[in-house]
């Protein structure tokens, strides 16, 4: 049996050492939570998912149309009319007369409303912008909300208002297309436009290619002159800037795109301006 000597403060620190290491655990707990409370940590960010755009809803964009046609279009002698005109589409939450009061005088009409803009609404339903030809006042723009009831039926969220009209700009001047210089394509791209224009779709099939779809317009016109012939991209279809003319003497600068094959060594038309079946 040996006997070792040992420092007296090895012996001391050896049986505090647990101490000091609970202490320290509870030191380290205690600035966590102050850290925690002083400073909470933020959530991670997560990357929002985007909506997707709901489709059109034809039904309101008719229903926002209708009630402009009927708001713009007022006679001062007959303000009861007006008023029993709107009152099926204005509801609980607003007047009856959609807040309208009429001058002592005058009348207008409208002679077409078109929805030109949509933006949704919190919930079901959307603020259509409506553009109004009046008799009057020229164009006009109205705003008019639109909601779908839980039960599908459609009403009006509030008072319509007038705005200015969208925003738009002259069109850009496209980038220079090479002309088309091929001789045999010329004359077919004229001909056919010409019993095309016409009507003629006896004669137009003998340019176009085996199984092409061609609706010929309802009205018709002659083709005076062609402007420009050019390539569009991809050299499969080619775009006629043509002047035509129709039976009253009215005269139209118009632009269809052709798409041509050559098949044999021969040009022929596989579709102008639309698909029919589209």
């Amino acid at each position: 049996m040996s006997i070792s000597a040992r420092s007296l403060w090895r012996l001391r620190l050896t049986r505090a050492l647990p101490r000091y290491l609970l202490y320290g655990v509870c030191c380290a707990g205690l600035l966590a939570s102050a850290r925690y409370a002083i400073a909470p940590p933020e959530p991670p960010a997560t990357s929002a998912v985007p909506r997707s755009p709901r489709p059109p809803d034809l039904a309101a964009e008719g229903y926002a149309a209708l009630f402009a046609r009927r708001y713009l279009t007022w006679d001062a002698s007959a303000p009861q009319k007006s008023e029993a005109l709107l009152a099926p589409m204005t509801g609980s939450e607003v007047e009856p007369d959609a807040g309208l009061s009429l001058p002592a005088t005058g009348a207008q009409h409208v002679l077409w409303a078109e929805v030109v803009q949509a933006r949704e609404l919190e919930g079901n339903g959307h603020v259509y912008t409506v553009a109004a030809q009046t008799d009057t006042s020229g164009v006009l723009y109205l705003t008019v909300g639109v909601r779908r009831e839980p039960n599908g039926a459609l009403a009006l969220a509030g008072y319509p208002a007038f705005v200015g009209a969208p925003a738009a700009q002259a069109p850009r001047r496209p980038a220079r297309a090479p002309e088309v210089t091929d001789g045999e394509l010329i004359v077919v791209v004229e001909r056919a436009l010409r019993n095309y224009l016409a009507g003629s779709p006896d004669e137009l099939a003998a340019d176009l290619a085996n199984g092409a779809r061609v609706a010929v317009p309802s009205i018709a016109i002659t083709l005076v002159s062609t402007q420009h012939l050019v390539w569009a991209p991809g050299r499969r279809s080619v775009v006629a800037t043509v002047d035509a003319r129709d039976a009253r003497g009215a005269r139209y600068t118009l632009a269809y795109e052709l798409d041509v094959v050559l098949v044999e060594g021969r040009w022929e038309v596989a579709a102008i301006g639309m698909d029919p079946d589209s």
